[in-house]
């Protein structure tokens, strides 16, 4: 069986009767055994998927099935699903079964997806090589000596190996985009507050959000158009009107305006065969009637600092609550509470969980409140406000989404400042709530895929999956 791209060659297999849908569900599950080296899986809903799979194929004979049939997609490990387990891949929650499921995977199987199962990342979405994880990384198909990019890793590898057709991650600070990158997928990370975080687990909550994981820049506007919109449980979802994500792809797209953020692609961290890819893409963009100019971006260096900061205070508030007692993993040779504690968060969690919860503890301490944590609320808020200002001259802002192309398992994992530089492009759009997509630019000579990255101003995702659509199909 070939690998489908998008959703409608699926549907359409399906209605000339050339393609069931439980035949499609058993060929991802050869596919998944193939490929388990990859350890893209932390578990295979075998089960669930295939009465869901039925179901839906039922459905589909009699006309009634919802948007999303024929799909076939998977979880992060980190978005709850009712009677599964969901471990945010650590120790801290090895076998915990979610009681209730989080509103996207509600919105999925409304529309009659089929959720094949939870998608390895790295703990507690804390990471950008998918190293940290609890149940080992997740390696890149393009080369299993590389990492697949974090934290999302799984969920990118799921769809660059042909596991599932398309997959949920979550991007904080690039956890979406930069394995998106890595694997030459399509990653789109919404405005903050366009999907719910219900049932999500919280790493950083003023940055968290639910972003896919496609081949097909359709299959991404489709699954935005099932996923976005207000929710009564989630106080932060925006209650602005969803648009036809899928209706905009097919209207005529005008000339835009694109801001290249001159300082990264002079930042001698960026590889040189990523800047030739980006150079090249300007080029078409220009080609393709688009206006494209040069602009600088001061505040580049305050980035990740700021992000880091804050991301961690948020962190260190959000895993409080791991603490033995309520639920998650718990020592059980504790001779009082406070070791009961103490034993239980050391063993639970991860090493670079760890780090962070400290670094968010400590700034958060008095006398390192103001000279941190206010501090770098404050450089958001310059960072947004300066960002605004440039969208108001231009409709979208183009930079590269990772300086390198996959680097090797192992290589950079000891140094944690290597790292966190890694997020240097993909931060701003989470300090700022813009929504941004990684689009593939082909490969290196190496083979591993390259990327780019386009912004936009809040709620104006239509237009960048038109951009993005018309850019791929030109190109």
């Amino acid at each position: 069986m070939k690998k489908y791209h998008a959703l409608e060659e699926i549907q359409e297999l399906i209605a000339s009767k050339e393609l069931s849908l439980p035949d499609l569900l058993e060929y991802y599950f050869s596919r998944i055994e193939t490929e388990k080296h990859l350890n893209a899986f932390n578990e295979v809903f075998f089960y669930s998927a295939r009465e869901q799979a039925k179901l839906v194929q039922e459905k589909m004979e009699k006309g009634t099935a919802g948007k999303l049939a024929g799909m076939v997609i998977g979880l992060k490990d980190n978005i709850s699903y009712l009677g599964h387990k969901v471990t945010a891949s650590s120790k801290m929650l090895e076998n915990f079964v979610s009681p209730y499921s989080a509103t996207v995977v509600e919105r999925l199987l409304k529309e009659d997806a089929v959720i094949i199962g939870r998608l390895n990342c790295d703990e507690f979405a804390m990471g950008g090589s998918n190293e940290t994880s609890y149940y080992g990384p997740v390696k890149n198909a393009a080369d299993p000596l590389r990492v697949a990019g974090g934290s999302s890793g799984g969920s990118a590898v799921a769809v660059q190996a042909d596991l599932c057709l398309a997959a949920l991650g979550t991007d904080t600070g690039g956890s979406v985009r930069q394995p998106a990158a890595f694997c030459g997928c399509i990653g789109l990370k919404p405005t903050y507050g366009r999907i719910s975080r219900y049932g999500v687990i919280a790493y950083a909550s003023s940055f968290d959000q639910v972003g896919t994981l496609t081949s097909s820049v359709s299959d991404a506007a489709l699954l935005l158009e099932v996923l976005a919109g207000s929710d009564e449980h989630d106080s932060t979802v925006s209650t602005k009107q969803v648009p036809a994500y899928t209706e905009a792809l097919k209207e005529q797209l005008k000339p835009q305006r694109i801001a290249v953020l001159k300082e990264t692609l002079e930042n001698e961290a960026v590889d040189p065969a990523v800047k030739a890819a980006i150079l090249d893409a300007i080029e078409a963009f220009k080609q393709q009637g688009h206006t494209v100019d040069y602009v600088s971006f001061d505040l580049l260096d305050y980035l990740v600092p700021a992000y880091y900061v804050l991301t961690a205070a948020e962190a260190s508030s959000n895993l409080s609550r791991y603490d033995g007692v309520h639920y998650g993993h718990r020592n059980t040779e504790a001779k009082n509470l406070n070791e009961l504690y103490k034993l239980s968060r050391a063993e639970g969690f991860g090493e670079e969980v760890k780090r962070r919860i400290l670094l968010g503890t400590f700034v958060l301490s008095a006398g390192y409140y103001d000279a941190y944590y206010q501090k770098a609320q404050k450089v958001r808020m310059l960072i947004r406000q300066k960002m605004e200002t440039l969208l108001e001259s231009y409709d979208v802002v183009l930079t590269p989404v990772a300086p390198t192309a996959a680097f090797k398992i192992g290589e950079n994992i000891q140094d944690a400042l290597v790292m966190y530089m890694a997020d240097i492009f993909t931060v701003l759009a989470s300090l700022t709530g813009i929504p941004a997509i990684a689009i593939p630019l082909g490969n290196n000579k190496e083979g591993l895929p390259l990327s780019l990255q386009l912004m936009t101003k809040h709620f104006e995702e239509a237009a960048l999956l038109s951009l993005a659509e018309s850019f791929l199909k030109k190109g």
